[in-house]
């Protein structure tokens, strides 16, 4: 289920902006966009340094036995907001490293072996002064 968010229905507030758009998540995932089950834009007011979120969501849950509905295995994508100012220097830096690291991270993802694909994943992008930085999380 994907929606694009228009600036008129995105419930943000004016000092709060997405550095990224539906369109450069599809463009910068091609085929493998088929694959999202979830592409967010979120509207909390501060998500620190995160910038960018992916999760694979596996088809097991670890709650005895009840698993993961088909339609949401997959990758969930998150957008976080930025402060307005500073959405045009995120969004370029986003787009030259981060969402060539987000297609790399999907493909090795869809390559993984059956253990890891069992497994729920987390990977975040920081931007700190600058600086980007991205790991997989717990």
């Amino acid at each position: 289920m994907l929606l694009a968010m228009s600036a008129r229905r995105r419930r943000l507030p004016r000092h709060r902006a997405w550095p990224l758009t539906t369109t450069d998540i599809e463009e910068c995932l091609g085929p493998h966009m088929g694959r999202v089950t979830d592409l967010r834009f979120l509207t909390g007011h501060d998500s620190g340094t995160v910038v960018l979120g992916a999760a694979w969501v596996a088809p097991v849950s670890r709650n005895y036995g009840r698993g993961t509905h088909p339609d949401m295995v997959g990758f969930r994508i998150d957008v976080h907001p930025v402060g307005a100012t500073e959405r045009a220097a995120t969004r370029a830096v986003l787009r030259a490293r981060a969402l060539p690291q987000l297609h790399a991270w999907v493909t090795r993802a869809l390559a993984a072996d059956e253990t890891w694909q069992l497994t729920d994943h987390q990977h975040y992008w920081r931007l700190t002064d600058g600086r980007l930085t991205h790991r997989d999380e717990a």
